[in-house]
Formats: structure tokens, C-alpha cells, sequence
């Protein structure tokens, strides 16, 4: 499987927001975040880190 996890930088935390993200989106304003199974979350925030080869999706609000 490729998904990756996305996490929500929060401070010094990590907050897991979504697993098994199969795809990401650029909005106007934010980004939105579909998983394997459909579901679907809008988020205003940046990409800060992806790191693929763990699975690895570090997001930034803005």
C-alpha cells in the first residue's frame, strides 16, 4: 500500500488528522484530503514535510 498518514503540526505535537490519505488537493484556501475509502476532510493549512517512504504527511496551519 502507498497511503500515508497526515498529521497536524500542532506546537512541538503531531495530531493524526487522516489515515490511509490516497490523495490531496491544493484549494484557494487549503487543502483537501481524500482517503482510500472515500472520506473527505477540507483544511486550512500548508504541506510542511512529506516524507513517503514512512508514510508521512505533516501538515501546517496557516
Amino acid at each position: 500500500m502507498c497511503e500515508s498518514n497526515a498529521f497536524l503540526k500542532d506546537g512541538e505535537n503531531e495530531v493524526m488528522l487522516m489515515e490511509s490519505v490516497d490523495t490531496i488537493e491544493p484549494c484557494e484556501d487549503g487543502l483537501k484530503l481524500m482517503d482510500i475509502f472515500g472520506k473527505q476532510i477540507f483544511i486550512k493549512a500548508k504541506i510542511k514535510e512529506m516524507t513517503l517512504l514512512n508514510h508521512r504527511i505533516i501538515l501546517e496551519k496557516f
